[in-house]
């Protein structure tokens, strides 16, 4: 079966930074595409970030320049580093894979939370 096991979250200051981490299993790793979606208290999930089978990485604009995706192929996990953290950035960020067969999973999520 097909799981994604988001973790790192916690709670941090305006301008600090977390790590998070997603750790999948249950498919082609290498050939997938690999997002980070968050959802924020009230409001529609967001897609923040991903990273393509071929290598391409995208961001959504407000977090472009602060976050950074990876894949550690050799783990099965896509790394998320989170900088420059702000209120906004307040979610729960949800790990998404869309696989090699076009099939779309979500894991659990891990609550990021930042406020002073």
């Amino acid at each position: 079966d097909v799981q994604l096991q988001a973790s790192g979250g916690g709670l941090v200051q305006p301008g600090g930074s977390l790590r998070l981490s997603c750790v999948a299993s249950g498919f082609t790793f290498g050939s997938a595409d690999m997002s980070w979606v968050r959802q924020a208290p009230g409001k529609d999930p967001e897609w923040v970030s991903s990273i393509y089978s071929y290598g391409t990485i995208t961001y959504h604009d407000s977090v472009k320049g602060r976050f950074t995706i990876s894949r550690d192929i050799k783990k099965d996990t896509v790394p998320l580093q989170m900088d420059s953290l702000k209120p906004d950035d307040t979610a729960v960020y949800f790990c998404h894979v869309k696989t090699v067969y076009g099939r779309i999973y979500w894991g659990q999520g891990t609550l990021v939370t930042v406020s002073s």
